[in-house]
């Protein structure tokens, strides 16, 4: 990732759930991405024969927030399924990888997202009330054990 003055902007990534490369492979549009974080415990700790009075703060062990994906529906059930499938005990954990890409769509770089396994998946909100501009849209909340960081 080349330094430069102005941020990138948040609007222009690509996801891919899985590692395969096959057609079992889901990418898609989605239009969200959020919740990524990792957050590191501390232990406070003080010898008994500290000169100053106060602890040190020594890490420990770090947490992974879970994420979500929001996409319109087009009728790809893989989602559900890789949810379903994890419902039933199907053991099928996956690495996700998000990229972010300038303007000229170029990546620039990736949180890839290991262990990651289907938690929560949410569908639409149908309201006939709705103009013609409202987009049928489901969420998938993903749990992961780890995130890495990525300069391309």
């Amino acid at each position: 990732m080349a330094l430069r003055d102005n941020p990138y902007g948040a609007f222009n990534f690509m996801v891919k759930l899985g590692d395969t490369g096959g057609e079992d492979q889901i990418s898609g549009g989605f239009s969200d991405f959020s919740g990524a974080e990792v957050e590191v415990k501390f232990s406070e700790y003080r010898n008994g024969n500290d000169k100053q009075n106060h602890v040190r703060k020594i890490p420990n062990v770090h947490t992974t927030n879970d994420v979500t994906l929001k996409r319109g529906i087009i009728g790809d059930l893989r989602l559900f399924e890789w949810i379903k499938a994890t419902r039933e005990g199907t053991y099928d954990p996956r690495t996700v990888t998000v990229t972010l890409l300038d303007e000229a769509r170029t990546p620039v770089c990736q949180w890839v997202l290991r262990t990651t396994q289907p938690k929560k998946w949410t569908g639409p909100t149908l309201s006939a009330k709705g103009g013609t501009d409202a987009v049928a849209t489901e969420a998938l909340v993903l749990t992961l054990q780890q995130i890495e960081f990525i300069s391309l």
